[in-house]
């Protein structure tokens, strides 16, 4: 799965990781805003280690050990992150709400497909960077260092460092 191979997700390991990511989103998005100590725990649970990064809830995640924070990033309420393969983010980015990051993905086949398998490309997101509400990052994209992504937009390719980009599929639109 880490390799970018096609896995089985139902493999007892998986589905034992997954309940576990998915049982501390749940506590989580349960535990007040008022109290940040829990959250950190929570956090430091979920994700591997500490974390410079204010996430609102709620938010999902398959299993949080593969996303990578930079320091001071925020997640808007409802981000949903599928980081069955790496998912990188820069220091300082911004997610507005309903933002989806999948770096999961299945077989182009209809053969491949139906034999169950599963398979993920890592997702790279910059430093500085905006996704606006509402936007998709597709598997395998890559968003450079303070570009902007804006709301609704679907990430289905690259985008450079230091434009705004915006659209279903996202086209750049200018130079920041």
């Amino acid at each position: 799965m880490l390799a970018g191979l096609l896995y089985d997700a139902s493999d007892p390991q998986l589905a034992g990781e997954r309940r576990r990511a998915q049982a501390l989103c749940h506590q989580l998005n349960a535990t007040s805003p008022d109290n940040p100590t829990r959250r950190a725990q929570l956090l430091k649970a979920l994700l591997g280690g500490s974390v410079n990064a204010r996430i609102d809830s709620p938010f999902f995640c398959d299993y949080g050990y593969n996303i990578e924070f930079g320091d001071n990033v925020y997640f808007n309420v409802n981000c949903v992150v599928l980081d069955v393969v790496r998912v990188t983010i820069g220091s300082n980015t911004m997610f507005g709400p309903g933002v989806q990051v999948y770096a999961a993905t299945h077989p182009m086949s209809p053969v491949e497909r139906a034999t169950g398998l599963e398979l993920g490309r890592p997702v790279t997101i910059g430093a500085d960077v905006w996704i606006g509400g509402g936007a998709i990052v597709c598997p395998g994209v890559g968003i450079g260092k303070g570009s902007v992504i804006g709301a609704g937009s679907v990430v289905t390719r690259d985008i450079p460092a230091g434009v705004f980009a915006v659209g279903n599929p996202c086209r750049v639109l200018r130079t920041l």
